[in-house]
């Protein structure tokens, strides 16, 4: 005997609705942790992915860029890789995602990346109103200007009229239209999002000068056609302090990260470096506290014991990242001044390792 029964339109649809409910509820119980979920942590997403997901520019030599291999390098770069070296032995276990200017937070607001190392600076409505958490300032810059050599552009007047190229979403472009304002001295902006286009337009002529931090300037200049050709102006129109970020509100992996990126420059302080991390006196309290033989500072950190010595066993001290990448043997020649230790005439301090 078959028995049929009738069912109303309406109660099938909530009967659909509800299976669809619960197929969604299962396949979120069974996803990894994820860094916005009440009481989980970006530190276990990371380590449960075994890798991690670092925003960067890939297009500023010595800071982040990528070759035509596909490699990256830059002092961006290292510091990604330095975080994966303390959380996976490992300096490779990092995925790089390019962001220009305008996208960069918006990747790391969305999840998209688990920390933002793209020569981005520090300011105040980044902190509140964008939501991010600066980990600590890793390079000391100043925003300027470069003109052609052969120009009688000297200063900010000499720019009267002219047309200069700038980023848009970058503090550059509101820096300079602050101090031109200041000074009355009228100008055309020429911007664009992209970082190629800017310095593009700028050595096609489209502008008689063109502004960014210094730093980049002076690493952008090598790739125009004729360096020689340009220089850039002996002034400051800012303070640009840069520094990776994390997003706000997950206090286990931001500390994580932070004790991570002080521990390459504790490291150089201690005269810890990649080539002697592991010849270190075992009767030395303080250096021994620091490379996790002594004490538990990683793992109150949610890390290791020894994560600032994989970091430093791996990729060396920021001394040695910032010569490779910036200095002395890289073809920039920057001299550290301010990117200095305190101890050196510098401004670079870490909080004590105790």
């Amino acid at each position: 005997m078959v028995v049929e029964f009738s069912c109303p339109r309406w109660a099938l649809g909530l009967a659909v609705l509800a299976l669809c409910l619960s197929l969604l509820w299962g396949c979120a119980a069974e996803s990894p942790p994820n860094a916005s979920s009440p009481g989980a942590s970006r530190l276990d997403l990371v380590k449960s992915r075994g890798q991690l997901i670092c925003g960067v520019s890939g297009e500023l030599p010595g800071f982040s860029f990528v070759d035509a291999k596909g490699q990256y390098s830059g002092l961006d770069v290292d510091l990604c890789r330095a975080i994966a070296a303390a959380l996976f032995d490992d300096p490779q276990a990092v995925q790089y995602r390019n962001l220009n200017a305008k996208e960069r937070f918006t990747a790391l607001q969305t999840g998209e990346i688990d920390i933002l190392s793209r020569n981005t600076t520090w300011t105040i409505s980044r902190d509140t109103v964008t939501k991010l958490e600066f980990i600590t300032i890793v390079f000391f810059d100043g925003q300027g200007l470069m003109v052609r050599a052969n120009s009688n552009i000297n200063n900010l007047e000499g720019l009267r009229n002219a047309a200069i190229c700038a980023q848009n979403g970058t503090t550059t472009e509101l820096n300079l239209s602050d101090q031109m304002r200041k000074r009355r001295i009228p100008y055309q902006p020429v911007t664009f999002e992209d970082v190629n286009a800017t310095f593009a337009a700028y050595e096609a002529g489209r502008c008689q000068a063109i502004t960014a931090d210094r730093s980049a300037l002076i690493t952008r200049r090598t790739r125009l056609s004729q360096p020689k050709d340009h220089r850039i102006l002996d002034l400051a129109l800012s303070k640009e302090p840069l520094a990776p970020a994390v997003l706000d509100g997950d206090s286990q992996w931001f500390n994580a990260v932070k004790a991570i990126l002080f521990a390459l420059i504790e490291a150089e302080e201690l005269g810890i470096t990649q080539a002697n991390s592991s010849q270190q006196p075992k009767d030395n309290a303080t250096v021994q506290r620091f490379l996790g033989g002594e004490g538990t500072l990683g793992s109150d950190s949610g890390l290791t014991n020894d994560f600032a010595a994989r970091a430093i066993r791996h990729g060396g001290n920021f001394g040695e990242i910032y010569e490779r990448n910036l200095g002395r043997q890289s073809a920039f020649q920057l001299p550290r001044s301010q990117n200095n230790l305190w101890n050196q005439q510098g401004l670079l301090l870490s909080p004590p390792f105790r």
